[in-house]
């Protein structure tokens, strides 16, 4: 399919192998007006698994209020019970978010801060000290029950109401995730304004404060085109856990100037091309995301998909 491209030239100094995880059915499609039948939620992740991905944020146990998209969470989740050797995390704002969720089996749950006070105000309607309050016996019950905790941590570079967000109020919100007994702590481009300095900056400050690159993972946005550089910087750091969404689907529907997530077909070209395993066959995540993208009734943003798509 690409004629034996990317020509694989290793760069020094980065990770031999990265942990794609993969957002597109959680984080890609929660922002879409139109409700995606539950049934084309579900082929979408049996077909991202075929793809190679190990790691599939499946949906959300959130109120159907606040993401409608996603109120069909307890018929989506059973009709993934056959993918095997799959982990399929779940989002969780609260303890009975968590109930829904572990009575349907799910085994990982991430809980969605933000470094920022106005996105806490305005995405769980409490000050960020409240919403570390509230995840607290959330992680301290999934933990108790051998349940695997992402946090979360949106706002880590820009806010849209706020302006720039300094590294240290970044550090203590995302120490306190850690502190409360996370498991991993994925930091949130949500605006897409990070840039390689501003990332280096951040992920050396978290280590000073004893947050381990490994327990570290990058969900960057691509506003400002900025978000495969913004993941290099990152590598070369040594973070080894990279979100992405097929097809570059996604946005926030609390931050309106969010655009789409990183492509995962864009990140896949880039990392085969340094020599870095994924386990990711970017020919099927491609015709994935070509089905989906036929399904939503528009052309996919991910520019590798364009440029794949348009050779067949």
């Amino acid at each position: 399919m690409t004629d034996g491209l990317p020509m694989e030239v290793p760069a020094q100094d980065l990770p031999p192998r990265v942990r794609i995880h993969e957002v597109g059915a959680r984080d890609g499609l929660q922002n879409e007006k139109t409700v995606v039948p539950t049934e084309v939620k579900a082929e979408f992740v049996h077909r991202l698994a075929a793809a190679g991905l190990t790691t599939i944020e499946a949906t959300s146990f959130v109120h159907p209020k606040w993401v409608p998209q996603l109120a069909d969470a307890e018929q989506l989740f059973p009709q993934l019970e056959d993918i095997k050797g799959v982990a399929l995390p779940v989002l969780v704002p609260n303890e009975r978010g968590l109930d829904r969720a572990v009575a349907l089996g799910a085994r990982r749950i991430a809980v969605f801060g933000s470094a920022t006070e106005t996105f806490a105000r305005r995405n769980l309607n409490r000050t960020v000290d409240e919403s570390l309050a509230m995840f607290e016996p959330v992680v301290a019950r999934a933990k108790d029950d051998k349940v695997h905790v992402r946090g979360y941590l949106s706002m880590c570079f820009g806010d849209p109401w706020e302006g720039p967000v300094p590294v240290h109020h970044v550090v203590r919100v995302a120490k306190a995730l850690m502190d409360l007994g996370c498991d991993e702590l994925s930091l949130g481009d949500t605006i897409g304004v990070a840039t390689p300095g501003h990332v280096q900056a951040l992920l050396a400050q978290l280590n000073e404060e004893g947050v381990p690159t490994s327990a570290i993972g990058v969900h960057f946005h691509d506003t400002y085109g900025q978000a495969l550089a913004n993941t290099l910087a990152a590598l070369q750091h040594g973070v080894t856990t990279v979100d992405a969404s097929a097809g570059g689907l996604g946005g926030c529907p609390y931050a309106k100037s969010a655009t789409g997530n990183l492509a995962t077909e864009d990140l896949v070209w880039m990392l085969h091309g340094l020599g870095i395993e994924t386990g990711v066959d970017l020919g099927l995540l491609t015709a994935t995301s070509v089905w989906m993208a036929e399904r939503l009734g528009r052309p996919s943003p991910s520019r590798t998909v364009r440029a794949l798509s348009h050779k067949e």
